[in-house]
């Protein structure tokens, strides 16, 4: 396939939010490393965040490089500077960043002939579906497991809501798949991408993992779907870089809760605290990330819960390098809000976990881990009310997961156990004859093809 690659360029356009922008960065990476020239389309201040990511990578020689184009977000009613979805704090805030995505598409058409070599196709975001107009083959890429989209297409806008105190079961899925009446109107709420000419679908999963819902999603959708990832084991980060990896290497093996909510969830002083004391509580030693917009409220009472704990707990504010610290052998369970990205490394390292989901597609996501795959425990977490506020998870319901989770009994052994077999088969797919790395040969082989015979738009 070498000599076929060399004058493909591949156009990837993420979503600008870390959660879509980073498997992006790691999909351009195993791109580059087949030959193909690859090029990522995002905005100024994302162009200063994420540049750093590939450097390494160019510096060995791959074809990869990043493309910024003007974001023009006070015209959509953002405060100026606002590039990423990180920074948008409301639902008519998303909207309005969604609005100013559109928006690239004149800058994006501008570009295109200055390309060179000519793009060979596009791959974007699911969000994204009007990429489709630049007449070139376009692709969608979609950052979750083909078991949340099937979940998601079964449960149509055209049903009716349960009443409050009625569950709600997914149809025809071979899993029983339960949610309650709030978290089922959530997940009725998610935004539908309009439709487009995509020739498939290009998802961060893996088929073993999967099931067969990758094949139950792909003839609902109507669409080829090839998995390619879990992109994140392309990352290879020297540990010598990061100075609390020594105190990992003091813990005992499978000891240690990460907790971490990711880069979107917002969580409350009160319930900060609640997760603190639970962790203080537990007795097991920890690594909590907490986000630099919570400090302000909360900065003295995590000094007074460091100095309790002593040597036993472990706070980063801000980020960390999540790969690499769960794939640490000191770390045991992990605390996560169930977003894709999460889920997926947690898989990929062997660590079982306690799901907290906030929004959206996380609650499916929960229901793969905890039903399916089997290797999580349910906090119990509900969506936001109508007023935005949550129900408060008290502090001894966090302990008490962790206790469950971290537990050697029957039921723990076999969590783990069934952690580290499908930590083996993720490895397994990224590897050459592995499931994932014939995907991607075969989503090359498809913009090959359409060099010979494109599909028309």
């Amino acid at each position: 396939m070498a000599e076929e690659t060399q004058e493909l360029h591949f156009l990837l356009f993420p979503l600008m939010s870390h959660s879509h922008i980073i498997p992006f960065i790691d999909f351009a990476m195993l791109l580059a490393q087949r030959g193909i020239i690859v090029s990522i389309i995002t905005t100024p201040l994302n162009f200063t965040r994420y540049q750093p990511a590939i450097r390494d990578a160019v510096e060995a020689g791959l074809k990869l490089r990043m493309i910024p184009l003007e974001f023009r977000a006070e015209e959509a009613g953002l405060p100026q500077g606002c590039e990423n979805l990180d920074s948008v704090g409301s639902m008519d805030g998303i909207l309005k960043f969604l609005c100013a995505c559109e928006m690239l598409a004149a800058p994006l058409q501008k570009l295109m002939p200055d390309l060179h070599p000519k793009p060979s196709c596009i791959v974007a975001s699911v969000v994204f579906p009007w990429t489709d107009r630049f007449n070139i083959p376009m692709y969608i890429f979609n950052p979750n497991s083909c078991f949340s989209l099937f979940c998601c297409l079964l449960i149509s806008p055209g049903l009716p809501a349960p009443p409050d105190s009625e569950p709600f079961v997914v149809p025809d899925i071979p899993h029983k798949i339960e949610f309650s009446a709030a978290q089922f109107s959530m997940i009725m709420n998610l935004k539908k991408p309009g439709r487009s000419s995509a020739r498939g679908t290009v998802a961060n999963c893996f088929e073993e993992m999967e099931g067969g819902y990758v094949d139950r999603y792909a003839k609902v959708a109507g669409s080829t779907v090839w998995c390619i990832g879990p992109v994140s084991l392309c990352n290879k980060k020297s540990k010598d870089e990061y100075n609390y990896i020594s105190w990992l290497d003091s813990k005992k093996e499978g000891s240690v809760m990460y907790v971490c909510f990711g880069s979107l969830s917002r969580i409350s002083a009160e319930q900060i605290k609640e997760i603190g004391l639970g962790l203080e509580a537990s007795g097991f030693p920890f690594v909590w990330i907490v986000r630099d917009d919570s400090q302000v409220e909360v900065e003295e009472w995590l000094g007074d819960i460091e100095e309790r704990v002593g040597d036993r707990g472990l706070i980063i504010r801000g980020w960390a390098p999540q790969v690499l610290l769960l794939s640490h052998p000191s770390v045991g369970g992990f605390l996560t809000h169930c977003g894709w990205n999460s889920t997926l490394e947690g898989v990929s390292a062997g660590v079982p976990m306690i799901t907290w989901p906030m929004f959206f597609e996380q609650f499916v996501n929960e229901k793969l881990v905890v039903n399916v795959l089997k290797v999580g425990v349910e906090i119990g977490a509900e969506p936001p009310r109508e007023d935005q506020t949550r129900e408060l998870v008290k502090w001894d319901r966090v302990k008490e997961a962790i206790e469950k989770l971290m537990d050697g009994d029957e039921q723990g052994r076999e969590r783990r156990t069934r952690s580290k077999k499908l930590a083996e088969m993720a490895a397994q797919a990224l590897e050459p004859h592995g499931s994932s790395y014939k995907n991607i040969s075969l989503f090359i082989q498809d913009v090959i093809s359409t060099k010979v015979s494109p599909k028309p738009h």
